[in-house]
């Protein structure tokens, strides 16, 4: 048995670069496949969801998998919390976190190491390869240490290149006009992204009757958790839309059960619980959703969307890195420091234009709307009807997506380094 251990952190990483590598290291492995075992360890991230180990229990490709809260003990005594063994040959592949931690784990382990470098490329002196994104990461190096690198392209760009066999079933997928709604997965942005989604669909269904709404339900919640965000009795926020509220509607009446939430009005958007659904994302005219790794999963589908920050409550939002973070989420006064944090936020990003989607953030301009502030319904409502009605607006959002991602194959070739510099070296 050959082991491969992946280091990750957080949801974006595992499915946006995990979950492409992973499929990729099975295929390439072939009929050698069973004599490989692929196991994925996870470090702590600021930006964790709490159910990453749901995400990854998601891909069987991966044969173990350890969480977040044992990865210290593991890093600094090399044991993990179901003392796994290992092999005497092994490599350590880093998809997220700190390079510094392939280092420290390769060398006990006495495994090779290779890093995934989208940006900057770390103890080079003593990692062994690097798969990089661009020609840019290896201008940085010392030229002695350049030739550890391959350029293998963006990661990102490999997202919905596998095939979906379980996506036949989404009742609305072939009527038409469909836009998708992505309002988070933590409680911070769930508590106004479903309300103000929501009140966004039932604004344009209003106009466009005939259009179909989805909502991709992320791993780490359930359709229960989901509905309790549109519920006015569960979630005081909702009443700030009219008392607009909506109920969980199962369907059993077809040969697969289907989840919906139903306004009062009569909106019925459907819930998406297959993951990932890449597929379905493609066929949406355009997206609203909240900022986070879903732009990055929809800017490498070349999906067109609207990014919203909304400002409705400035103590909701706790999840900042560092001192900020630190700061919001202190006993008694963190909501009023984490207002304060959120309004400094909003002020300077409208003064500097600071950008925080990933396409804008690639293509270091905005290419996809990024609103932020206190955002009305209509206006947001407006602006997609304007695109839906002007499809070659959305044709240009499309382009300049696809045109800023570059070409998929980045998973195939870090697995083609696996296989050369590794299994069949």
């Amino acid at each position: 048995m050959i082991d491969i251990l992946i280091l990750s952190n957080g949801p974006g990483e595992i499915t946006t670069w995990v979950f492409p590598v992973v499929k990729q290291l099975r295929y390439q492995l072939g009929n050698d496949s069973p004599k490989v075992r692929i196991s994925l360890v996870l470090s702590p991230c600021p930006h964790a969801a709490g159910n990453e180990l749901a995400i990854a229990s998601l891909y069987p490709e991966i044969d173990r998998i350890q969480g977040a809260e044992s990865f210290f003990p593991f890093l600094l005594w090399g044991k993990t919390a179901d003392n796994w063994d290992w092999d005497r040959k092994g490599m350590v592949i880093f998809l997220g976190g700190d390079q510094f931690y392939t280092l420290v784990i390769a060398k006990r382990l006495g495994y090779s190491s290779l890093v995934y470098a989208e940006w900057e490329a770390r103890w080079y002196r003593y990692l062994d390869y690097f798969a990089v994104m661009n020609e840019d990461v290896i201008n940085k190096l010392p030229p002695p240490y350049q030739n550890k690198c391959t350029i293998v392209g963006d990661l990102m760009a490999d997202v919905g290149e596998e095939k979906e066999a379980n996506q036949t079933n989404f009742s609305s997928q072939n009527n038409g006009e469909l836009i998708g709604l992505l309002p988070g997965s933590k409680a911070a942005k769930l508590t106004q992204g479903v309300p103000f989604t929501l009140a966004i669909a039932q604004y344009i269904h209003q106009k466009r009757p005939e259009t179909k709404f989805i909502i991709p339900v992320a791993p780490t919640i359930n359709i229960d958790i989901l509905a309790q965000y549109a519920q006015a009795k569960e979630n005081p926020f909702m009443e700030k839309f009219n008392g607009m509220s909506a109920d969980l509607i199962i369907d059993n009446s077809g040969e697969e059960k289907k989840a919906f939430l139903q306004t009062t009005q009569g909106l019925k958007v459907e819930l998406i619980s297959e993951f990932p659904c890449y597929k379905l994302l493609k066929k949406c005219q355009i997206c609203l959703t909240t900022v986070g790794a879903n732009t990055a999963q929809l800017g490498s589908l070349s999906v067109p969307m609207i990014v919203l920050i909304p400002s409705y409550q400035l103590d909701a939002m706790k999840s900042w890195d560092g001192l900020p973070g630190l700061l919001a989420n202190l006993p008694l006064l963190g909501n009023y420091l984490a207002k304060l944090i959120n309004w400094l936020v909003v002020q300077y990003t409208i003064k500097n234009k600071k950008l925080y989607a990933w396409p804008n953030i690639w293509a270091k301009k905005e290419i996809v709307p990024e609103l932020i502030g206190e955002l009305k319904v209509e206006n947001i409502g407006d602006m997609v009807l304007n695109y839906l009605e002007n499809p070659t607006l959305l044709a240009q959002i499309k382009q300049n997506l696809t045109q800023v991602r570059g070409d998929s194959g980045a998973a195939e070739k870090i697995s083609k380094i696996v296989m050369e510099k590794f299994i069949y070296k």
